[in-house]
């Protein structure tokens, strides 16, 4: 097949659009989509299993931690009252009557002038309030002696201090970290109820794309979208699959997307969705003739650098939302960011669905499309003192370095046709940690 062309965002064409009121307000849109969509049905996970996954419902603490009083030093386990006369020159004598590891099961109890030896982690003697660290000892095993004293409770965890009995431990909508993992075991738990992470499908349409790893050449172009796109939609904490390049063939694009739908939970589409003559995705997706393809809505959005964005559904055995974004790299990467990453979390059921925002101190006087919500990548630091500063990389999101370089989104609204350096400015933050 030969390779054709693709149509753009152009700015002059969408100002003329949203002066004449023809596009859809981002957030009227956005809010339309995500309204359509329910998260997946949770499951079972061993603890083990659950990491990455968001919490379907609160999962509540079933035991206390510490389940029982215990040493939350290595020290010796003593009465606070023998040892409150303690000093440099005078020391306070004990018996050391035992040794306590965080292993002892047996009761012990102390009697007047005696302690324990005791790891982190042990059962607290009977009648001990407080645990006097190594060093204030001279590290005696028969009998010691205290240099310092210690008051009621010090180097002592009580039972349920750390987490009570019934207390909420994580709330539904909260993605499980190595950390909560940590406090969900020390609780007594060992599965919970997730959603699973989405499985995601990523294709790229054009009969001019070719694999990356090579040069192109004319009448070629590189796949950039389908590797992007897979890792942003890792990043967003899907499995990702990278199903390549689907030429521009009606029958190819209706099969494969037929064969996907029996793995995903999302369908990623990019290239092909404005008017031009080699546009298929938008032609084949937006029919509205019954057949298997048929549930795809093209919007004229008032979003740059982006214009249009497609959603609906695919499949005959099952419908399976689909996100149709533009062939332009940097605008397919803002349409994931706008579009595709929150329907991802609606569907993982994570809360919240958007990225975090911050007001930021504009470093240079940026001009942007009159009546377009437009995203421009950025560079976000924190100030001395408190607040952010904003500086906007050259080349807008046109620019794959200024992409990569950006750990931010600055937005422009609607309204806005100029902002002055020195104003204060809306700007989503990007997760680099990964």
């Amino acid at each position: 097949m030969t390779a054709t062309v693709r149509s753009t965002p152009d700015p002059v064409h969408l100002d003329a659009a949203a002066a004449a009121g023809e596009l859809t307000p981002l957030a009227d849109y956005l809010g339309s989509v995500l309204r359509r969509l329910r998260a997946l049905p949770a499951l079972d996970l061993d603890l083990t299993q659950a990491h990455g996954n968001v919490l379907a419902d609160n999962v509540l603490a079933t035991h206390p931690y510490p389940a029982f009083d215990q040493a939350a030093i290595d020290g010796y386990a003593a009465r606070s009252e023998d040892i409150a006369a303690a000093a440099a020159g005078r020391p306070a004598r004990l018996n050391v009557v035992g040794d306590l590891a965080a292993s002892s099961w047996r009761p012990a109890r102390l009697t007047p002038g005696t302690c324990f030896s005791v790891a982190a982690g042990a059962a607290l003697p009977q009648a001990a309030d407080v645990v006097v660290p190594i060093r204030w000892t001279d590290q005696g095993m028969a009998s010691v002696e205290v240099h310092h004293p210690a008051k009621r409770g010090y180097g002592v965890r009580r039972t349920g201090e750390i987490v009570t009995e019934g207390m909420v431990l994580a709330r539904a909508g909260t993605s499980v970290t190595p950390a909560l993992v940590g406090a969900l075991a020390a609780s007594g738990i060992g599965h919970v109820i997730v959603r699973p992470s989405p499985r995601v499908v990523i294709v790229s349409t054009g009969d001019e794309l070719v694999e990356a790893g090579r040069v192109s050449q004319p009448g070629q172009v590189v796949d950039v979208n389908s590797h992007a796109l897979t890792a942003a939609t890792a990043e967003a904490g899907a499995h990702a699959y990278r199903v390549g390049i689907c030429d521009d063939d009606p029958e190819a694009l209706r099969a494969l997307l037929e064969d996907q739908t029996l793995r995903a939970d999302l369908i990623i589409t990019t290239g092909g969705s404005g008017t031009g003559p080699g546009d298929m995705v938008r032609r084949i997706l937006s029919r509205r003739d019954g057949s298997r393809a048929g549930m795809v809505t093209f919007t004229d959005v008032s979003l740059y650098p982006c214009g249009t964005l497609g959603f609906g559904t695919v499949g005959s055995a099952e419908e399976v939302p689909i996100v149709c974004l533009p062939g332009e790299p940097g605008a397919a990467l803002i349409g994931f960011e706008v579009l595709a990453r929150p329907v991802i979390q609606v569907l993982a059921g994570a809360e919240p669905v958007f990225r975090p925002s911050v007001r930021g101190h504009l470093l240079e006087t940026v001009a942007s499309p009159g009546g377009l919500r437009e995203f421009r990548p950025a560079l976000v630091a924190e100030r001395r003192g408190g607040g952010y500063t904003v500086q906007p990389l050259p080349g807008g999101a046109r620019t794959l370095a200024g992409m990569a370089e950006a750990n931010g989104l600055l937005v422009l609204g609607e309204r806005v046709t100029s902002a002055a350096a020195g104003s204060t400015v809306d700007v989503l933050l990007l997760d680099r940690r990964r």
